[in-house]
């Protein structure tokens, strides 16, 4: 938790960004993993954290614009709770820790809305908060995740994509979590090592210096699929692996790293030429992105790399400028280039990638490919972005692309073929957009060329 003052000037600075009314923040309550007593590891909401900054289920703030008034909801722990949890702070001194002097019982809050004044709040994500709106406001599940306000996201994103020098230090501390675990996932990339217990290792790191994984760890040799979280392989000679992952540290900021490692450091010559491209795009972004350039302009360069270099290899053919038009490296990089990156790993993602990653001057396109570019709006100092080109070579997408003559003018699909056991190759780093330029998030880069990686995996 930070200084009060940060969160005083927060709540302040949002109340001057939203005209008139009443902002209700849900923070999260506890979720039952199989019984009501056994409960998911509990996780605060990232926007109330944000402006509130307590991390303790069951509470709500309230925040009366046209009365400049605000409110902490909760309710004070029982005897029970103190003997199964402990004495905790009380609601008071929690109030009073975030620069709030209102405390009100949770079953007080109807009391404190005039349902003929607008009250703002989030989409909500988990269906406990919707059935909190859905009876406070006397409107139905649909119209409670189609009503939230758009004027309220609109500030929180606003506020919360500008990372302040205090959060940059907290995504510092997280990405030198994910550098760790990183190095010992390299170092434990050998024949005969499971992928579950390399996933297993490194979930344990996250958890021994932070609070837990920032998102299910992507391990595996079947690199080929985006989000794999199968850790059941054996790794063998020949394979590739690809390891996804990040830590949350201990006030809940996020890295998000990936690294694609030969097993036993021992690459083929496709292995090489494809991960030459591919860090050829992540240096050439990171390079590119600076204030006032797009995203979407930097994953449009990317794609340009990959299928001149693709050309280059006798995989595909033909004008670049109509190549990127037509869609064509989408078959060898089928997601985005980044995505936002702070308190949630795709951070803001609940309020919607429309207004996280877009706006008035930039949309999202429609075009398989471009259209999976989570983030393409005009960069701006204190931006927090990941920057994750990749090559992929999915045997279904390939096959599918020959028989229906996608864009078959462009691609050799007899060369494409012969990589159909490859598997697929991500390189992907955190950087901080600076006056300047950029910057990355963690201060010492992970291994990235084949030779920096082979020192650490051949020792």
């Amino acid at each position: 938790m930070f200084d009060k003052e940060i969160y005083i000037r927060r709540r302040a600075e949002l109340k001057k960004s939203v005209k008139s009314g009443r902002i209700l923040l849900l923070g999260n309550g506890e979720a039952p993993m199989n019984y009501r007593g056994n409960t998911y590891s509990f996780r605060q909401d990232s926007s109330f954290l944000y402006y509130v900054g307590l991390d303790t289920p069951g509470l709500m703030y309230l925040l009366d614009i046209d009365n400049d008034r605000e409110y902490l909801l909760g309710d004070e722990l029982t005897l029970d709770d103190i003997i199964w949890m402990g004495n905790l702070p009380s609601l008071k001194e929690r109030a009073v820790a975030v620069g709030i002097e209102t405390i009100v019982p949770t079953s007080k809050l109807s009391s404190l809305i005039d349902l003929n004044r607008i009250v703002h709040y989030l989409r909500p994500y988990r269906y406990r908060n919707q059935l909190i709106l859905s009876e406070l406001l006397s409107k139905k599940n649909d119209e409670i995740l189609n009503g939230y306000s758009v004027e309220l996201t609109k500030a929180v994103v606003a506020m919360r994509l500008i990372k302040s020098k205090e959060e940059l230090m907290e995504l510092e501390n997280a990405g030198k979590i994910g550098y760790a675990m990183h190095i010992v996932a390299m170092k434990m990339c050998q024949p005969g090592v499971s992928e579950q217990e390399i996933a297993g290792t490194i979930e344990g790191l996250a958890i021994a210096d932070g609070n837990r994984v920032s998102f299910p760890t992507i391990l595996s040799m079947n690199g080929q699929t985006l989000h794999n979280h199968d850790h059941s392989g054996i790794l063998s000679l020949g394979r590739l692996m690809l390891c996804d992952a990040g830590a949350e540290n201990n006030n809940h900021y996020a890295s998000d790293f990936t690294r694609t490692t030969a097993v036993g450091g021992k690459y083929s010559e496709k292995q090489k030429n494809i991960h030459n491209i591919v860090l050829e795009a992540l240096n050439a972004s990171i390079a590119m992105a600076k204030p006032g350039i797009t995203y979407k302009s930097v994953h449009r360069n990317a794609y340009k790399i990959i299928f001149e270099s693709l050309r280059d290899l006798g995989l595909v053919k033909g004008d670049t400028e109509e190549a990127l038009n037509a869609g064509v490296p989408a078959l060898f990089m089928p997601h985005g280039l980044g995505h936002a990156l702070g308190l949630d790993v795709h951070d803001m993602e609940d309020l919607g990638e429309t207004y996280v990653g877009y706006d008035d001057e930039i949309q999202r396109d429609t075009l398989f490919g471009y259209s999976s570019l989570r983030f393409g709006k005009r960069l701006q100092s204190g931006h927090v972005l990941t920057v994750e080109p990749g090559i992929y070579f999915v045997p279904q997408l390939i096959e599918k692309w020959e028989k229906e003559k996608i864009n078959a003018d462009f691609i050799h699909f007899k060369e494409v073929k012969k990589y159909l056991n490859f598997g697929g190759i991500r390189l992907e780093d955190d950087i901080v957009i600076t006056d300047a330029g950029c910057r990355p998030v963690y201060e010492e880069r992970l291994p990235v060329t084949i030779e920096e990686i082979q020192k650490i995996i051949i020792y």
